[in-house]
């Protein structure tokens, strides 16, 4: 990939970050009853502990997917080491959270057993990715630090592909909701997941091509 071409592609991958970073802001300036929100039960809605969850998924998944983007750039880390630490331990903390608040709300996705597996798996593995990230991080792996925080925001990222594949996805099946998010339970996440596999070997072959 050439070198214009990789800045047009962070850029494009910086901005649907900070847009849908932002996008649970809208939930508190106009009527909820929107998007998916609009597939849930009344009872569902009313129930406090859902709702908890719900906000707490939203908002730090938010904070995590507004912020991560900025750790990649290695020039940065570079530089800003104490920053770098301070914005890591944001973002795990949100991660951390919004990942076990996934989970929960996850348990509750419409559609049935095929969507709640796409949901729940997605949040376990963006828990179990940001923890790996973490301890590596504690124990001075910086290599598998950067492997596995890879891994966790790819996760994070989630939240751009399904916006993203769901219109597409009702497009295809004629405005029928059900079958589009069986669909894009899984779909927005598992190509991500495949991206940073080929990341990390990517990077994982260029450091064994360093010191050969």
């Amino acid at each position: 990939m050439k070198a214009y071409t990789r800045k047009i592609v962070w850029w494009i991958f910086t901005f649907l970050c900070i847009v849908i970073g932002l996008y649970p802001i809208i939930y508190f300036i106009i009527d909820r009853n929107f998007g998916l929100l609009q597939s849930k039960s009344e009872e569902l809605l009313s129930n406090p502990l859902w709702n908890t969850a719900f906000y707490t998924h939203i908002i730090l998944g938010g904070l995590a997917l507004l912020i991560g983007w900025t750790q990649f750039p290695k020039a940065f880390r570079d530089r800003n080491r104490k920053i770098h630490k301070k914005i890591g331990m944001v973002y795990v903390t949100a991660a951390f959270f919004s990942s076990i608040a996934g989970i929960y709300i996850g348990l509750y996705a419409t559609g049935g057993i095929v969507s709640i597996l796409g949901f729940v798996s997605l949040g376990i593995i963006w828990l179990g990715t940001t923890m790996m990230g973490w301890l590596t991080a504690k124990k001075g792996d910086f290599d598998s630090h950067e492997n596995w925080m890879t891994y966790s925001y790819a996760a994070c990222f989630a939240a751009v592909m399904l916006r993203i594949w769901l219109p597409i996805l009702m497009n295809i099946y004629q405005g029928e909701f059900i079958p589009a998010y069986h669909i894009v339970a899984w779909l927005c996440w598992v190509p991500n997941m495949l991206v940073a596999f080929w990341i990390v070997r990517r990077r994982k072959m260029a450091s064994v091509l360093k010191f050969t």
